[in-house]
């Protein structure tokens, strides 16, 4: 069956062939636009989204197979099939080995062609997901919301599918803004206790008193400004699951009260000698290690082993990387949509950066990159300039790196210059407004110094 509706790009720099190939794909059902040059090409892949690009390898400004390498360093997950008319063994290799998903060879066997863009737009549809896995997981939680395709994040999916129609107690582990949270509401939402209340306490956000009355509830009187009976959280999520966030921060007297919860499901409220029994699911999260905290004497060895049943590491988004592009596409989609806004993306550079990053604060620290942007960024892809400085010294300082590098004592004023517009267009994409704002000079001024300097560089401004 094929699929409607879906959006090719033909690229050949003969009309006649372009004419061919849009009239018999666009019977299919697709929606056909066309480019005439490998370079054209690249300028509407970064503006627009297509399912599949075919393109012709021989063409006069740009070959097909240094177009799809550029392509696939703006949007990697392109299918494109190369139209070759010299049908090799080492022109279908390269085509292969640069990206392509498949190839076809002159003249067309308009037939043969039908059935591989099907079968490419196909392929690249499912590759994204193991269908087996998703629906399984899908069933039981909302996973849209936990962003992962690495292996670590499959297998910690994995885990938590299996342990969450179960009754078992849960600790989550890992680094501040790793989704500790996200893990323990999925865990919730995939057991039979869905339908009941999910609630979360953050231990570290409250002192010692304030935490247990939190907990346990209290009577009225139980202590200065309880002027009524309070039920506390246990009592509140009886029937659902509780969540006990930072619970390392938890101090020895009250680790002890909870460990009797976690025994007995029964606890008494501040200032009352009456017993509550409740029927809760526990599941804690801690971004301490928390045996090291049992040798230092900081947390309970019992209680320890009672919370540990099934440990679920959640890794560093350093640790992680393969999933950086896609939780900055989850947040773009989420962050344009709540300010209405349509900011396309980070430049390649930019991009590079933010993977070679070690991100102490994690995913939470991601989002608030994106969302910056999303709200500041004047360009339709943030460059490489316009991250904050500690991402951008994590791909090497452009003056401590680049530029230092290129001057060199004996050097006049004039070739330092120089060499600062050309490193200073190179990091902005070669967008002169944008190097222009950067170096503090108007772009007239700018292109003044490229004419007296000779620079002849290409320009991705949309005036140039």
């Amino acid at each position: 069956m094929t699929v409607l509706k879906a959006k090719i790009l033909v690229v050949d720099d003969e009309p006649s062939q372009r004419k061919m190939l849009n009239a018999n794909l666009s019977l299919e059902g697709y929606q056909v636009f066309e480019a005439d040059d490998g370079t054209s090409a690249i300028k509407r892949v970064s503006e627009e989204f297509f399912d599949l690009i075919l393109m012709d390898n021989r063409m006069s400004s740009m070959d097909g197979i240094e177009a799809l390498k550029e392509i696939k360093n703006i949007s990697p997950g392109i299918p494109v099939i190369i139209i070759t008319a010299y049908a090799s063994v080492e022109t279908a290799v390269e085509a292969l080995q640069a990206g392509a998903h498949d190839y076809l060879t002159k003249p067309l066997d308009i037939e043969e062609l039908k059935i591989k863009v099907h079968q490419s737009l196909e392929f690249w549809r499912l590759k994204e997901d193991n269908i087996l896995q998703r629906r399984r997981i899908e069933n039981l939680f909302d996973a849209s919301r936990i962003v992962g395709r690495s292996q670590r994040m499959k297998a910690v999916l994995e885990t938590v599918a299996m342990v969450a129609p179960t009754e078992a107690t849960v600790l989550v582990l890992g680094e501040s803004g790793t989704g500790k949270e996200l893990i323990a509401n999925a865990l919730h939402q995939g057991s039979a206790r869905a339908e009941k209340r999910f609630i979360k306490v953050n231990c570290a956000a409250l002192p010692e008193t304030l935490l247990e009355s939190e907990l346990f509830g209290h009577e009225k009187g139980a202590f200065t400004g309880a002027v009524g009976r309070r039920p506390g959280r246990f009592e509140l999520a009886d029937g659902g699951t509780i969540f006990l966030d930072e619970i390392g921060e938890m101090t020895l007297a009250t680790q002890s009260k909870l460990l009797r919860v976690l025994q007995e499901r029964e606890f008494e409220p501040l200032g009352s000698t009456r017993t509550v029994k409740v029927d809760i699911r526990i599941v804690t999260a801690s971004n301490r290690i928390l045996k090291e905290e049992v040798k230092k004497g900081n947390f309970r060895e019992d209680l320890f082993y009672r919370l540990n049943v099934v440990p679920i590491n959640l890794p560093p988004l350093r640790e992680r990387r393969e999933d950086i592009p896609l939780l900055i596409e989850h947040f773009l989609k989420l962050y344009n949509e709540k300010n209405n806004r349509n900011l396309l993306g980070f430049h390649p550079r930019a991009l590079d950066a933010m993977m070679r990053y070690s991100w102490p604060g994690n995913i939470r620290e991601l989002e608030n990159i994106v969302e910056r942007a999303v709200i500041l960024s004047k360009d339709d892809y943030v460059p490489f300039a316009e991250l904050p400085e500690s991402i951008r010294g994590s791909a090497g300082d452009p003056l401590s790196e680049q530029v230092r590098e290129g001057i060199r004592p004996g050097m006049t004023i004039k070739e330092m210059e120089k060499e600062l517009i050309m490193k200073t267009l190179e990091d902005n994409d070669g967008n002169r407004t944008r190097a222009a704002r950067v170096l503090g000079i108007t772009r007239r001024t700018l292109q003044h110094k490229l004419k007296e300097y000779d620079l002849d560089l290409q320009s991705s401004d949309s005036g140039d």
